[in-house]
């Protein structure tokens, strides 16, 4: 894994295969605007590798809530380590949330509530395992003119990070926690962006 520190998160730049197949590639010609218009207006992605752990956090919950009634208007995706292959998923969209793993200093299964504003704009306090690679995604989207309309992030403080499957016992144990989070963020009843949510 190549770890990079920001004022925010890292980001994991090996995909996983099976990840990001539908993705932009430089080189392929103009935007799918009209998919992107055909799409539900929400996107819900889980990004990170479960090969290593709670760096996979993201990815269970994507998993978890696809055994949900999630809301129409939201789509679900497995990110995986996928990075600039993103730019497609995230282009256009009304509201784009992410869920990943973040060292955030706090006990593991800490989770935090950011917008990437925050990482952009003022010193953070939080190192994601997989940031620099969506903040790209976010960046570009945003030359194009394209960005959502609103991005937030839900982190959740691994204790381990290393090869294996499997998630450790402290995060296990929020991931229901995490994924009724999102989905309260899909409804729109959650306060604004802000940094330590709960843990």
């Amino acid at each position: 894994m190549t770890m990079m520190t920001v004022a925010g998160r890292a980001l994991d730049s090996h995909p996983r295969a099976g990840s990001g197949d539908s993705a932009y590639h430089e080189g392929d010609g103009d935007l799918p605007s009209a998919c992107a218009e055909a799409r539900p207006g929400i996107l819900i992605l889980g990004v990170g590798n479960i090969l290593q752990k709670d760096d996979g956090i993201g990815v269970r919950v994507i998993e978890r809530l696809m055994a949900t009634d999630v809301s129409p208007r939201a789509e679900l995706l497995d990110g995986g380590t996928a990075g600039m292959d993103l730019l497609s998923e995230v282009i256009g969209r009304e509201k784009v949330v992410v869920v990943d793993a973040v060292r955030g200093g706090g006990a593991p299964g800490a989770v935090y509530r950011f917008a990437p504003e925050s990482v952009e704009e003022e010193p953070y306090p939080i190192t994601s395992l997989h940031q620099i690679g969506l903040l790209e995604v976010l960046l570009m989207a945003r030359h194009l003119g394209r960005a959502p309309k609103q991005t937030v992030i839900f982190g959740i403080e691994p204790k381990q990070v290393d090869w294996g499957l499997g998630l450790s016992p402290e995060v296990a144990a929020v991931l229901p926690r995490v994924a009724d989070m999102v989905l309260a963020e899909v409804g729109g009843t959650v306060p604004p962006p802000s940094t330590v949510v709960e843990g």
